[in-house]
């Protein structure tokens, strides 16, 4: 027996998943640019990883924590995997007339020490805010969805930034704890600005979510 054609609530949940796995990816390979907001400086990942948070809690109000989390070590491994590819693509030599294998190396080429520390960080910041957004959907139950997607982002957001600050950079002379404080005033504020978002992605996709008869929404918290 051939499958039916996906459904609204399959799409929905698949192109977040896609939309999630994109901007981590984008987020490794932008991070090597050094931005200025403001007067602070941050990688330039912070514009699209902060993202991945709004993704994830909208994922979490409508389908749960379980298929939330495996979304998210589905990111992992497509962080692992590009990781491994693009280290792959610098160790091939260039062509003979291709003139730009150091700027290639400069740009794309983290050093080991960066890696495990954004997949670290991403791990736990990222199951931490699925548990997190969690525990403050059980409490405020279809009421509030501001508070718990800014009070879950908010706290895993410094998780992230403290970890992958530290185990990036602790003990090479820079500037840590200005480092961390200036990051994750810029995620806070993107944060908060992304709440809007989230509302929409939630109001324009729990129409196509089926439930059975009775049964409160969502179906799987």
């Amino acid at each position: 027996m051939m499958p039916g054609p996906l459904t609204k609530q399959e799409k929905a949940f698949f192109l977040l998943g896609c939309s999630f796995a994109v901007l981590l990816v984008v987020s490794n390979v932008i991070a090597g640019k050094i931005i200025s907001v403001g007067g602070l400086f941050a990688p330039a990942a912070v514009l699209c990883y902060s993202l991945t948070f709004a993704a994830t809690d909208t994922m979490a109000e409508l389908w749960g924590k379980e298929r939330t989390k495996f979304v998210v070590n589905v990111g992992f491994f497509v962080a692992v995997l590009s990781a491994v590819l693009i280290r792959l693509a610098i160790a091939v030599a260039p062509a003979p007339f291709w003139e730009n294998q150091g700027a290639f190396e400069l740009i794309l080429g983290s050093n080991l020490r960066i890696v495990v520390a954004s997949l670290t960080a991403y791990l736990v910041s990222q199951h931490h805010d699925i548990w997190a957004f969690t525990f403050w959907k059980n409490k405020t139950g279809s009421r509030h969805l501001w508070l718990r997607n800014n009070l879950s982002t908010g706290v895993s957001q410094l998780l992230d930034t403290f970890l992958f600050i530290t185990l990036a950079f602790y003990g090479t002379g820079a500037p840590v704890l200005s480092m961390i404080a200036g990051q994750y005033v810029i995620k806070l504020v993107i944060a908060v600005a992304d709440t809007p978002l989230v509302y929409a992605l939630v109001y324009m996709i729990k129409p196509h979510l089926k439930l059975d008869p009775g049964q409160a929404f969502p179906a799987n918290l």
